[in-house]
């Protein structure tokens, strides 16, 4: 099936798959900018990840699904509201924060005990996502401090020789990133003001 898959939709996915189920990092075309894409499930993936970025591993990794039903693996629990947002904003630009599964790795959730989701419309993203079981890192593609890559140009600008994979995609669309939501005992809170105006998500949860 993920050979299908690679051969009929993309000709670098097979290559990608490789380079994730070994523990690389893959960069990878959203819908906004690029992402780095690691096994959330693999320890030493996560640590490649953080070094890569230079990231401090205060912070959290948002991850990507392919749809709602790989919400398990990674939430303890959906808050009531979040359920008609991810009905009108999945696929898209909006990521939730949600009760983390405990035992996700600490990598992840930056022992917050939570973890931030969202499912990308980009078709790439999407079959990328798929094809790996369900679930990705999705970071964004850049150092630590540094503007998000939009661009394949910009991807190896920053990394160059150190990142282990470019799933090519052409340009993003950039601008804002993600709209990061919460939900605090049934009340919507803003995390990071994004593509998806705040207002509009009050008003559809």
């Amino acid at each position: 099936m993920i050979d299908a898959l690679s051969n009929t939709l993309h000709p670098d996915l097979q290559q990608a798959l490789l380079v994730l189920r070994q523990g690389g990092v893959v960069a990878f075309p959203t819908e906004t900018y690029y992402g780095l894409a690691v096994d959330p499930f693999n320890s030493q993936a996560l640590d490649r990840l953080f070094q890569l970025k230079r990231r401090p591993l205060a912070k959290p990794i948002l991850v990507l699904i392919n749809s709602q039903e790989q919400l398990p693996r990674l939430a303890a629990d959906i808050p009531g509201r979040f359920q008609p947002l991810m009905d009108r904003f999945w696929p898209g630009p909006l990521t939730l924060i949600f009760p983390a599964q405990l035992d996700l790795l600490p990598a992840l959730t930056a022992g917050t005990g939570t973890v931030g989701v969202r499912i990308s419309s980009h078709p790439l993203a999407q079959s990328f996502c798929t094809a790996a079981g369900g679930a990705i890192t999705a970071t964004s593609a850049n150092l630590s401090g540094h503007a998000p890559a939009v661009s394949e140009q910009e991807v190896l600008a920053q990394f160059g020789h150190g990142l282990d994979w470019l799933l090519k995609g052409g340009a993003t669309q950039g601008g804002p990133a993600s709209t990061i939501i919460t939900a605090n005992l049934g009340t919507l809170g803003l995390i990071r003001q994004g593509a998806i105006p705040f207002g509009e998500v009050e008003k559809a949860g």
